[in-house]
Protein backbone atom coordinates (compact mmCIF):
# COMPACT_ATOMS: atom_id res chain seq x y z
CA UNK A 1 0.00 0.00 0.00
CA UNK A 2 1.12 3.62 -0.65
CA UNK A 3 0.13 7.03 0.64
CA UNK A 4 0.90 10.23 0.82
CA UNK A 5 1.93 11.98 4.34
CA UNK A 6 0.79 16.14 3.56
CA UNK A 7 1.49 18.73 6.33
CA UNK A 8 1.16 22.02 7.65
CA UNK A 9 0.19 23.37 4.29
CA UNK A 10 -0.81 26.97 6.18
CA UNK A 11 -2.70 28.41 3.42
CA UNK A 12 -3.95 32.25 3.86
CA UNK A 13 -5.68 33.08 0.78
CA UNK A 14 -5.63 33.26 -2.71
CA UNK A 15 -2.50 34.66 -4.43
CA UNK A 16 -2.02 35.92 -0.87
CA UNK A 17 1.71 35.66 1.05
CA UNK A 18 3.08 34.71 3.99
CA UNK A 19 6.64 34.58 4.84
CA UNK A 20 7.54 35.69 1.42
CA UNK A 21 5.72 32.38 -0.04
CA UNK A 22 2.17 31.48 -1.49
CA UNK A 23 0.99 28.80 0.55
CA UNK A 24 -2.23 28.00 -2.00
CA UNK A 25 0.24 28.50 -4.90
CA UNK A 26 2.66 25.28 -3.51
CA UNK A 27 0.09 23.95 -2.24
CA UNK A 28 -1.51 22.95 -5.81
CA UNK A 29 2.34 22.43 -6.95
CA UNK A 30 2.35 19.39 -4.30
CA UNK A 31 -0.71 18.08 -5.77
CA UNK A 32 0.13 18.52 -9.50
CA UNK A 33 3.09 16.09 -8.09
CA UNK A 34 1.69 13.80 -6.24
CA UNK A 35 -1.01 13.14 -9.65
CA UNK A 36 1.62 13.17 -11.98
CA UNK A 37 4.03 10.94 -9.90
CA UNK A 38 2.15 9.08 -6.90
CA UNK A 39 -1.39 8.91 -8.86
CA UNK A 40 -1.64 4.71 -7.63
CA UNK A 41 -1.42 6.06 -4.50
CA UNK A 42 -4.59 5.16 -2.06
CA UNK A 43 -5.00 8.23 -0.27
CA UNK A 44 -3.63 11.24 1.21
CA UNK A 45 -3.32 12.19 4.77
CA UNK A 46 -3.12 16.27 5.55
CA UNK A 47 -2.21 16.33 9.03
CA UNK A 48 -3.60 19.51 10.45
CA UNK A 49 -2.36 23.38 10.00
CA UNK A 50 -4.56 23.58 6.82
CA UNK A 51 -4.64 27.38 6.77
CA UNK A 52 -2.42 29.86 9.17
CA UNK A 53 -5.23 31.89 10.40
CA UNK A 54 -8.39 30.38 10.05
CA UNK A 55 -10.62 32.35 7.91
CA UNK A 56 -12.87 31.28 5.18
CA UNK A 57 -11.36 32.65 2.52
CA UNK A 58 -8.16 30.48 3.14
CA UNK A 59 -10.44 27.61 3.44
CA UNK A 60 -11.67 28.20 0.09
CA UNK A 61 -8.15 28.56 -1.55
CA UNK A 62 -7.28 25.31 0.32
CA UNK A 63 -9.90 24.18 -1.15
CA UNK A 64 -9.73 24.64 -5.08
CA UNK A 65 -6.27 23.80 -4.73
CA UNK A 66 -7.20 20.42 -3.04
CA UNK A 67 -9.90 19.98 -5.69
CA UNK A 68 -7.51 18.81 -8.30
CA UNK A 69 -6.34 15.61 -6.19
CA UNK A 70 -7.11 12.34 -7.99
CA UNK A 71 -6.84 10.21 -4.85
CA UNK A 72 -9.03 10.37 -1.87
CA UNK A 73 -7.83 13.00 1.01
CA UNK A 74 -8.46 13.03 4.70
CA UNK A 75 -8.05 16.43 6.57
CA UNK A 76 -6.47 16.64 10.23
CA UNK A 77 -6.66 20.19 12.58
CA UNK A 78 -3.36 21.61 13.49
CA UNK A 79 -3.21 24.62 16.07
CA UNK A 80 -3.81 27.66 13.51
CA UNK A 81 -6.81 25.49 12.20
CA UNK A 82 -10.51 26.80 13.04
CA UNK A 83 -12.25 23.55 13.30
CA UNK A 84 -15.69 25.52 12.70
CA UNK A 85 -14.45 27.31 9.15
CA UNK A 86 -13.58 24.06 8.41
CA UNK A 87 -16.44 22.33 9.04
CA UNK A 88 -18.32 25.25 7.20
CA UNK A 89 -15.76 24.43 3.68
CA UNK A 90 -15.89 20.78 4.30
CA UNK A 91 -18.99 19.47 6.32
CA UNK A 92 -18.32 16.35 5.33
CA UNK A 93 -15.52 16.36 7.50
CA UNK A 94 -15.87 12.89 10.28
CA UNK A 95 -16.38 14.08 13.90
CA UNK A 96 -16.15 11.95 16.97
CA UNK A 97 -19.48 11.67 18.59
CA UNK A 98 -18.41 15.00 21.02
CA UNK A 99 -17.42 16.85 17.82
CA UNK A 100 -13.61 16.28 17.64
CA UNK A 101 -12.00 16.03 14.12
CA UNK A 102 -11.26 12.54 14.37
CA UNK A 103 -11.80 9.14 12.84
CA UNK A 104 -10.90 5.96 12.56
CA UNK A 105 -10.71 3.59 9.08
CA UNK A 106 -9.97 0.60 7.94
CA UNK A 107 -7.27 -0.39 4.41
CA UNK A 108 -5.99 -3.37 3.56
CA UNK A 109 -3.18 -2.98 6.07
CA UNK A 110 -4.49 -1.94 9.15
CA UNK A 111 -6.26 0.49 10.90
CA UNK A 112 -5.81 4.18 10.49
CA UNK A 113 -6.53 6.55 13.30
CA UNK A 114 -6.90 10.17 12.44
CA UNK A 115 -6.88 12.49 15.93
CA UNK A 116 -7.25 15.88 17.12
CA UNK A 117 -4.98 17.41 19.09
CA UNK A 118 -6.21 20.97 18.68
CA UNK A 119 -6.30 23.58 21.77
CA UNK A 120 -8.45 26.58 20.77
CA UNK A 121 -6.64 29.74 21.51
CA UNK A 122 -2.80 28.03 22.24
CA UNK A 123 -0.51 26.47 19.62
CA UNK A 124 0.30 24.21 22.25
CA UNK A 125 -1.13 20.85 21.70
CA UNK A 126 -4.22 18.82 24.12
CA UNK A 127 -5.67 15.61 23.95
CA UNK A 128 -8.86 15.68 26.58
CA UNK A 129 -10.46 13.12 28.91
CA UNK A 130 -12.86 12.90 25.84
CA UNK A 131 -10.45 12.46 23.16
CA UNK A 132 -8.66 10.15 25.29
CA UNK A 133 -12.23 8.37 26.21
CA UNK A 134 -12.66 7.81 21.74
CA UNK A 135 -9.32 6.58 21.42
CA UNK A 136 -9.31 3.96 24.02
CA UNK A 137 -12.56 2.65 22.51
CA UNK A 138 -11.27 2.71 19.22
CA UNK A 139 -8.04 0.62 20.08
CA UNK A 140 -9.62 -1.45 22.20
CA UNK A 141 -12.58 -2.68 19.07
CA UNK A 142 -10.09 -3.16 17.48
CA UNK A 143 -7.19 -6.06 16.89
CA UNK A 144 -5.53 -5.69 13.85
CA UNK A 145 -2.32 -3.24 12.87
CA UNK A 146 -2.63 0.39 13.67
CA UNK A 147 -1.07 3.44 11.99
CA UNK A 148 -1.41 6.85 14.04
CA UNK A 149 -2.05 10.07 13.17
CA UNK A 150 -1.26 13.36 15.37
CA UNK A 151 -0.53 16.77 14.32
CA UNK A 152 1.53 17.58 17.50
CA UNK A 153 4.38 15.32 18.42
CA UNK A 154 3.86 13.92 22.28
CA UNK A 155 7.47 14.28 22.78
CA UNK A 156 10.47 16.98 22.65
CA UNK A 157 13.03 17.36 19.75
CA UNK A 158 15.77 19.14 20.94
CA UNK A 159 14.29 22.62 19.72
CA UNK A 160 13.40 24.66 22.64
CA UNK A 161 10.29 27.14 20.83
CA UNK A 162 8.66 23.97 19.48
CA UNK A 163 8.93 21.67 22.74
CA UNK A 164 6.93 24.00 24.72
CA UNK A 165 4.07 24.01 22.35
CA UNK A 166 4.12 19.83 21.69
CA UNK A 167 1.39 17.78 22.59
CA UNK A 168 0.57 18.74 26.12
CA UNK A 169 -1.06 15.31 27.63
CA UNK A 170 1.67 13.29 26.32
CA UNK A 171 1.71 10.48 29.28
CA UNK A 172 -2.03 10.47 29.15
CA UNK A 173 -1.83 9.66 25.56
CA UNK A 174 1.05 6.71 26.36
CA UNK A 175 -1.35 5.26 29.25
CA UNK A 176 -3.94 4.50 26.17
CA UNK A 177 -1.47 3.41 23.63
CA UNK A 178 1.07 1.51 26.24
CA UNK A 179 -1.67 -2.00 25.79
CA UNK A 180 -1.41 -1.69 22.03
CA UNK A 181 1.52 -0.32 21.62
CA UNK A 182 2.82 -4.26 19.79
CA UNK A 183 -0.23 -3.12 17.15
CA UNK A 184 1.25 0.61 16.43
CA UNK A 185 2.95 0.61 13.40
CA UNK A 186 4.22 3.84 13.28
CA UNK A 187 2.88 7.10 14.09
CA UNK A 188 2.52 10.24 11.83
CA UNK A 189 2.48 13.88 12.67
CA UNK A 190 3.10 16.98 11.88
CA UNK A 191 3.84 20.75 13.24
CA UNK A 192 7.58 20.65 13.15
CA UNK A 193 7.94 21.57 9.83
CA UNK A 194 11.13 19.25 10.00
CA UNK A 195 11.78 16.34 8.57
CA UNK A 196 12.20 13.63 11.23
CA UNK A 197 12.54 10.35 12.02
CA UNK A 198 12.55 7.88 15.23
CA UNK A 199 11.41 6.20 17.94
CA UNK A 200 9.14 7.16 21.09
CA UNK A 201 8.67 4.35 23.42
CA UNK A 202 9.27 1.51 21.17
CA UNK A 203 6.67 3.17 18.29
CA UNK A 204 8.69 4.48 15.34
CA UNK A 205 7.28 7.82 13.71
CA UNK A 206 8.22 10.08 11.50
CA UNK A 207 7.23 14.20 10.54
CA UNK A 208 6.92 16.08 7.09
CA UNK A 209 8.52 19.07 6.41
CA UNK A 210 5.78 21.86 5.52
CA UNK A 211 5.08 23.37 2.38
CA UNK A 212 5.30 27.18 2.49
CA UNK A 213 8.53 27.75 5.45
CA UNK A 214 10.33 25.64 7.79
CA UNK A 215 11.13 25.61 11.78
CA UNK A 216 15.32 26.06 11.90
CA UNK A 217 17.55 23.44 13.20
CA UNK A 218 17.74 25.48 16.10
CA UNK A 219 19.11 23.07 19.18
CA UNK A 220 20.70 25.91 21.86
CA UNK A 221 17.58 28.41 20.75
CA UNK A 222 15.30 30.86 23.17
CA UNK A 223 12.76 28.95 23.83
CA UNK A 224 9.96 32.11 23.57
CA UNK A 225 11.32 32.66 19.67
CA UNK A 226 10.55 29.87 16.97
CA UNK A 227 13.11 30.53 14.19
CA UNK A 228 12.19 30.31 10.65
CA UNK A 229 13.70 29.50 7.23
CA UNK A 230 12.71 29.00 3.76
CA UNK A 231 14.47 24.97 3.04
CA UNK A 232 12.83 22.93 0.67
CA UNK A 233 9.11 22.05 0.85
CA UNK A 234 8.23 18.28 0.95
CA UNK A 235 5.87 16.06 0.92
CA UNK A 236 6.31 11.83 2.50
CA UNK A 237 5.62 8.70 0.64
CA UNK A 238 4.84 5.77 3.03
CA UNK A 239 5.17 2.32 1.45
CA UNK A 240 3.68 -0.20 3.85
CA UNK A 241 3.75 -4.01 3.68
CA UNK A 242 3.22 -6.42 6.08
CA UNK A 243 6.62 -6.80 7.27
CA UNK A 244 8.04 -2.87 6.44
CA UNK A 245 6.66 0.65 6.92
CA UNK A 246 9.27 2.71 4.70
CA UNK A 247 8.98 6.44 4.22
CA UNK A 248 9.99 8.27 1.33
CA UNK A 249 10.71 12.81 1.70
CA UNK A 250 9.91 13.74 -1.39
CA UNK A 251 11.43 17.10 -2.40
CA UNK A 252 8.94 17.73 -5.00
CA UNK A 253 10.37 21.45 -6.27
CA UNK A 254 13.53 20.12 -6.92
CA UNK A 255 13.89 19.47 -10.26
CA UNK A 256 17.41 17.51 -11.27
CA UNK A 257 17.98 15.77 -14.43
CA UNK A 258 18.53 11.88 -13.67
CA UNK A 259 21.22 9.77 -14.71
CA UNK A 260 22.46 6.26 -14.33
CA UNK A 261 24.82 5.68 -12.02
CA UNK A 262 26.61 2.48 -13.83
CA UNK A 263 28.67 4.67 -16.23
CA UNK A 264 30.46 1.86 -18.38
CA UNK A 265 34.25 1.27 -17.24
CA UNK A 266 36.47 3.60 -18.68
CA UNK A 267 33.89 7.06 -18.56
CA UNK A 268 34.47 9.60 -17.00
CA UNK A 269 31.27 9.57 -14.60
CA UNK A 270 31.77 13.65 -14.26
CA UNK A 271 30.94 13.56 -18.22
CA UNK A 272 28.59 10.69 -18.00
CA UNK A 273 26.01 12.23 -15.49
CA UNK A 274 26.09 15.34 -17.60
CA UNK A 275 24.78 13.33 -20.79
CA UNK A 276 28.39 12.74 -22.45
CA UNK A 277 29.35 9.48 -23.71
CA UNK A 278 33.34 8.97 -24.82
CA UNK A 279 33.46 7.78 -28.59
Amino acid sequence: MKFIHLTDTHVVGADARLYGGNPAAMLSRAVASINTEHGDADRVIITGDLTHWGEPEAYEAFAQAISALTVPVHLMVGNHDATEALFARFPDTPRDPNGFVQTAFETDEGLFILTDTHMPGSHAGQYCAKRLAWLRNTLEQSCGPVFLFLHHPPFKVGIAAMDAIMLQDAEALHTVLAPHKHRIRHLFFGHLHRALFGNWRGISFSCMRGLNHQVALDLNGDPQSIQGNTETPAYGVALVERDTVVVHMHDFTVSSQHFPLNAPQGTDPRAYALGFKEA
